[in-house]
């Protein structure tokens, strides 16, 4: 996030490239990063003349460096922004001469998602010599709910560290996702508002007391009533709660739970950091750890390996219920 602060207060300082490469495989960024070049750099007088938006799949290389070399009209720079660019990737590397010498009163941006340059090839050493090359990131599933407070901090709001979970497991670690949910929350809850999860429950739609997050703390509790109440919604509502996530998310807290088991220095900080949840969670971790020594943790993760290949309809014709109900009963005795 450092870097993208950085592009964006030089770009409001008028310190601009004349070639932004935006590329990698979180789009969050690239589009926060356009946006602003697209809506700061010149003033609604100088738009209708001199930016343009262009999209991958409807023209060519040459295309972009044709208008690259036009001068601006009335106005110091012009902004052209490439929108799907990656679309152009088996033809981007003719991009070099012009990267080698580009247009300095052009603002060239392209928005080249789930891709990236081959560092060593011309192109790359070309841009990164005269212009800017960004690459965003996927967050680790760990470290969304931290971004998911930061965010919400910039903005005046707070969230409980459930609420923050339960949008990381219904959502994922995609960026823009999270970030249209989190605006409709800010629409409707007054700034300074602190988020919880019957928030998230009653405006985003997620059950507070039936999602993943429950089930994982059930599980680590040996609450097998509690447990198989959950499943039972699951099996009810398997859109809202397909099993190839419940498995993914169980199987990520056994693996947790075998790594707790390795650390010698078990303080809360040091087990925070080396498994990588919250401090908020970690308690969990510590009675997970007394229900499921180390032998029985890696029985149940290859059951959930099991699971996972029977989900997919290898050599098992079962439902999701029997399924789950199948897993749960090898997990909890």
């Amino acid at each position: 996030m450092n870097d993208v602060r950085d592009i964006v207060s030089n770009v409001k300082n008028g310190n601009l490239k004349p070639i932004y490469f935006l590329m990698g495989e979180e789009g969050y960024y690239i589009d926060k990063i356009s946006d602003f070049i697209e809506e700061n750099v010149l003033d609604e007088a100088e738009k209708g003349f001199n930016q343009q938006v262009m999209y991958g799949r409807d023209v060519t290389i040459d295309d972009i460096i044709s208008a690259a070399k036009r001068y601006p009209m009335m106005a110091e720079k012009q902004v052209i922004i490439v929108k799907e660019a990656q679309d152009l990737s088996r033809s981007i590397e003719k991009l070099v001469l012009y990267a080698e010498n580009p247009t300095p009163s052009t603002v060239l941006v392209f928005n080249y998602k789930y891709k990236k340059l081959d560092k060593r090839k011309k192109l790359h050493k070309a841009i990164a010599k005269s212009g800017l090359i960004y690459e965003s990131k996927k967050l680790y599933e760990n470290q969304v709910a931290d971004w998911i407070v930061k965010v919400l901090r910039g903005k005046n709001y707070k969230i409980e560290p459930k609420a923050a979970q339960m949008l990381v497991e219904f959502l994922g670690t995609d960026l823009s996702k999270i970030s249209n949910e989190l605006d409709k929350l800010m629409l409707i809850l007054p700034k300074e508002s602190i988020i919880t999860d019957i928030d998230i429950e009653e405006n985003i739609g997620i059950s507070k007391d039936f999602n993943n997050f429950e089930l994982r703390k059930a599980v680590g509790k040996k609450d097998i009533l509690k447990a198989n109440r959950i499943i039972n919604y699951f099996a009810e509502n398997p859109k809202s709660n397909p099993l190839v996530m419940t498995i993914s998310l169980l199987n990520s807290f056994f693996t947790q739970l075998l790594m707790f088991h390795g650390l010698k220095d078990k303080s809360k900080n040091a087990v925070s950091k080396a498994i990588g949840v919250n401090p908020y969670f970690v308690d969990e971790y510590f009675l997970a750890a007394k229900n499921y020594p180390m032998r029985k943790v890696a029985q149940v993760i290859a059951t959930l390996r099991a699971a996972d290949i029977k989900s997919k309809g290898v050599g098992a014709n079962q439902t999701q219920k029997d399924i789950l109900k199948e897993l749960l009963f090898s997990v909890l005795h």
